[in-house]
């Protein structure tokens, strides 16, 4: 509000101010005009546009096109745009039309534009290699393969792993003597000081389409072979590791993945912010005029590349060479040295295309020694563009592996590799033809994988998995459990699961027996998966633990903090019947009888205390849809691991329950929809965060409700709240998130003791709302199953208008494997046998 004596004072200052508007108004108009090559006739992005005796200025946009303020009386106009001769232009008068500009090219500013001192302060105003660079960031759109209508090529890819410098000690020892044929192919050429010995081949033909709009792609995999160390080694896991590791990228895209880790590209549009560019040298070939441009991060400690490119001074900006490298003081595990090189080729439409992409990487767990050397060369070859292209081979999954694949003959092979094999390269398929038939070969494997995925091969059945053999908890005490499962030497359709377990204190037998049916004769834990599942189970449980990847008698799991008496026994007998389809949408049905008995402190009463249930018994119906676009596994012995990439994964269950049914009591629906999604952040990491929504439609008691997914163990669990107790916070309608922000150590790389340890730092977050309502609440419904006690007080809880809320902050890449979590919990704080905060361990091996 405006005090009474100063409202005449701001009259006059807004009047002023208005009328000054209005004079600027009425003597200013707008010079319109438009940029151009005057060889080619193409359009001048980013070009400059001052007016003498006036500040500020204008830029020409993505159509060549300006406008810039001018006053009415006789102006003097200079255009100017990197790598050509300014212009300057006197006009008596602001014409009403649009000015064009020609600019003719001027290579010679360039060339001396490259005697810079280094030392100097770097600065990007007035650099002409900045200036360079915003031309090829301004001209990505024109220069990438989807600039054209349809696009057909052919695409051969090779990658080798080999061995490099095997400890002379290890290489005489009686252990590898059998094996010498191995490392005796080495090869001494190929890079000066290695000895490189091929232990690992893969290569891939494949014919390749895209479409614009609607935009489409296409993969059809022709050829396809790796060497095979035999059925007691996961090689699709292990092929399905090493391209994840190399997997395609595009330098024209912001972001590039290297070795699982996320670089910024140098010609991504926030470059110039992180990188420092220097014009080096000029050049001509077939007579386009080239660029020779070196670039590296301001800081040398963050996730950014060095390296040079050469481009194009045709107009284009295009890249026509690439080679990037990093630096040893980024913060990379296991990554001893990168060499990245890639070719591009002029089309006859002036476009540079990739043809040849070449990514090596020295793997080793000391600086120097004994590593692994790998290498995956990818050629692109019968490049055709703006060809009619049939909408039906568009349909079906992205990428299709043709069933004469993988049995190709050596000719199609001679035919067809556009980089041909060293001839110590071709000796791998037989080298490891004649490995994996010896018997002390077999022997080593089988016990290598009992070590490491807990399963002992014995016939045609596996005896595992041995992190379940001892365990124990409140309920059962000290607890013994054996099992194991068939193999493909069984059958290739046919698996069966089994084991049996029994617990000391309470002196039960507990078991399993599963039959899976593949309806595609493919393994079950392979993709797509499609099967039927028969199962039943009489085990013991902690309701609401939910783990990942492990079982829940793993034996490091049996310490727990707090109070850990909370069980059921459950018997559950299920029909399962799952669907992936290729393009990564999944459903599935299941039909499920459960019966859930009270165990340790948890008893079921009813009716203020006048009924007591010995059990809860419930029939259910669910169905499944899943959808993960671009979906990939590491398969191993156990379980099968999603590789996480950009794309969102959305998951909706319904289940229904049906009184009456085989003695079910209670009709209910319960609906849940996730949502996860990893959203990368170039140099400051990435984040991933999952939202959780569910419903329970119906009146039921408390077990069959949403019981939140706690954790009293000291391991940090993802999707588990890690400060919630086991059976705290029950609801009938809820709402989640969890967010977990990785930095990669974007700040621990500025602190000089952090740097040299290579630590990374880890925030996260997980809030609840949710709550019971009065037809569920045992406090309002006496009818219903009283929330358990423990020592005559209440431990179980339903939400109320605050959400829970835990949050914290990590220390990941210790030792370059561990993970230590600080945690906070913020609410619910009265609550009896809480812990507030906490310290929680995860490992997790990591580039």
């Amino acid at each position: 509000m405006i005090k009474p004596g100063c409202s005449f004072k701001a009259w006059i200052l807004f009047s002023l101010i208005f009328a000054a508007a209005l004079r600027t108004q009425a003597q200013d108009v707008t010079l319109r005009g438009f940029v151009k090559d005057s060889a080619t006739q193409t359009i001048i992005t980013n070009a400059s546009i001052s007016i003498k005796g006036l500040r500020g200025g204008a830029r020409s946009n993505n159509e060549g096109r300006f406008r810039i303020p001018t006053p009415q009386h006789a102006v003097t106009i200079t255009v100017t745009s990197v790598g050509y001769n300014s212009k300057t232009l006197h006009l008596d008068s602001v014409p009403a039309e649009e000015i064009v500009f020609s600019l003719s090219r001027s290579f010679k500013a360039l060339a001396e534009a490259k005697v810079v001192n280094k030392r100097q302060r770097y600065r990007n105003k007035g650099n002409p290699a900045v200036e360079l660079i915003r031309q090829v960031i301004d001209h990505k759109d024109s220069n990438r393969m989807e600039a054209y209508t349809t696009a057909t090529y052919q695409k051969y890819e090779k990658l080798v792993v080999s061995v490099d410098k095997v400890n002379g000690k290890i290489e005489k020892s009686g252990l590898l003597k059998p094996y010498h044929f191995l490392i005796e192919n080495s090869d001494t050429t190929k890079l000066e000081g290695r000895r490189l010995s091929p232990v690992y081949l893969e290569e891939t033909y494949s014919d390749n389409y895209y479409r614009k709009s609607p935009e489409k792609t296409k993969s059809i995999i022709t050829g396809k072979r790796n060497v095979d160390y035999g059925e007691l080694i996961d090689m699709k896991g292990i092929s399905m590791y090493l391209n994840r590791l190399y997997q395609d990228f595009n330098v024209y895209d912001n972001n590039i993945s290297v070795f699982t880790n996320l670089f910024l590209s140098p010609i991504a549009e926030s470059a110039p912010t992180f990188y420092m560019y220097f014009i080096e040298d000029t050049t001509e070939v077939d007579n386009i005029k080239l660029i020779r441009l070196s670039f590296r991060p301001r800081n040398p400690n963050d996730l950014l590349f060095r390296g040079t490119m050469w481009i194009t001074l045709d107009g284009r900006y295009a890249i026509q060479k690439l080679r990037l490298l990093v630096s040893k003081s980024i913060n990379f595990n296991f990554v001893r040295g990168m060499n990245i090189n890639q070719d591009f080729t002029r089309q006859p439409d002036g476009r540079y295309l990739l043809t040849k992409s070449d990514v090596l990487g020295d793997f080793g767990i000391t600086k120097s020694g004994t590593g692994l050397y790998g290498e995956r060369v990818v050629s692109f070859v019968n490049f055709k563009a703006n060809m009619p292209l049939s909408d039906s081979l568009f349909k079906g999954p992205g990428t299709e592996i043709l069933d004469s694949a993988e049995s190709q003959p050596d000719s199609f092979w001679v035919n067809n590799r556009a980089d041909t094999l060293t001839k110590y390269e071709g000796k791998v398929y037989a080298n490891v033809d004649s490995l994996k038939r010896m018997k002390s070969f077999r022997r080593l494997v089988d016990w290598s994988t009992f070590l490491i995925a807990g399963y002992k091969q014995a016939g045609p059945v596996e005896l595992g998995p041995a992190s379940t053999f001892y365990s124990f908890n409140p309920v059962e005490g000290f607890r013994l459990r054996f099992g194991g499962r068939t193999t493909t030497h069984f059958s290739t359709r046919y698996y069966s699961e089994a084991y049996a377990a029994y617990g000391f204190k309470d002196q039960k037998w507990k078991y399993f027996v599963s039959g899976t049916y593949s309806l595609n004769n493919k393994s079950v834990y392979g993709f797509p998966q499609h099967y039927l599942r028969v199962s039943y189970q009489k085990e013991t449980q902690i309701p609401g633990q939910q783990l990942q990847f492990v079982q829940e008698d793993n034996f490091l799991l049996s310490f727990k903090r707090g109070n850990n008496d909370k069980w059921i026994y459950n018997d559950n007998f299920r029909i399962n019947y799952m669907h992936e389809l290729r393009n990564h949408l999944s459903y599935a049905f299941g039909f499920r009888w459960w019966e859930q008995t009270p165990a340790g402190t948890i008893s079921y009463v009813a009716k203020n205390g006048a009924d007591t249930i010995r059990t809860i018994t419930t029939t259910e119906v669910s169905g499944e849809i899943r959808w993960a676009p671009h979906e990939q596994f590491y398969i191993g012995k156990l379980y099968r691991v999603p590789i996480i990439n950009k794309y969102p994964i959305i998951d909706f269950n319904v289940t229904q329950g049906i009184k009456n049914a085989f003695r079910g009591q209670y009709n209910y629906t319960n609906l849940d929809l996730n949502f996860y999604k990893r959203f990368y952040e170039s140099v400051i990491g990435y984040t991933d965060v999952t939202l959780d929504f569910g419903y329970v439609v119906g009146k039921v008691p408390f077990p069959l409700l949403d019981i939140h997914h706690a954790n009293q163990t000291y391991a940090y669990q993802l999707q588990s709240y890690n400060l919630m107790n086991f059976l705290e916070f029950v609801s009938d309608h809820y709402a989640a998130a969890y967010v977990d922000h990785y930095f990669n150590g974007f700040f621990f790389n500025k602190i000089p003791l952090l740097k040299k340890l290579k630590w990374r730092e880890v925030i996260e977050g997980k809030i609840l709302f949710g709550g019971v309502r009065d037809e569920n609440n045992p406090l309002r419904n006496p009818e219903l199953v009283k929330f358990p006690l423990t020592n005559g007080k209440t431990e179980t809880f339903s939400l109320s208008n605050t959400p829970y809320i835990e949050a914290g902050f990590g220390i990941a890449n210790i030792f370059k494997l561990i993970r230590v979590d600080f945690i906070k919990r913020f609410t619910y704080l009265d609550h009896p046998e809480i812990a507030q905060w906490g310290i929680r361990v995860r490992s997790k091996f990591d580039f």
